[in-house]
């Protein structure tokens, strides 16, 4: 499950910045992760809140945004939707598909309390 080291990965740059910036915790920490990102939205949340007691993300709310995604064909020199790696370019059936969107992984931002 690479989604923990993800996870960790995350929580890495929340420390930093809390550090960095003198806030208290983190209340809301937004998060996109793209549909072709390879990631399982459900495993990144668990793995976020079981390493979130004692750090300054403990307690925050998750909210996740998930961008579809496309490709460029190298066909037909079209953008098309791409809801997974692998298909087909809808407008000329070619297997070369660039993606362009959906891969995603990043912080947003982060709503923070400096109490």
């Amino acid at each position: 499950m690479h989604e923990a080291s993800l996870a960790g990965g995350i929580l890495k740059l929340v420390e930093d910045s809390a550090r960095r910036e003198g806030f208290q915790r983190v209340t809301v920490l937004r998060l996109e992760v793209g549909k072709l990102a390879g990631v399982e939205l459900r495993a990144l949340r668990f793995a976020l809140q079981a390493i979130a007691p004692g750090t300054h993300l403990a307690g925050a709310r998750l909210e996740f945004e998930t961008p579809e995604g496309q490709a460029w064909c190298l066909g037909c020199s079209q953008t098309v939707p791409l809801a997974e790696r692998g298909m087909a370019c809808l407008h000329c059936g070619s297997y070369q598909l660039q993606p362009t969107g959906g891969t995603e992984l990043r912080v947003i931002d982060m709503l923070v309390a400096d109490e």
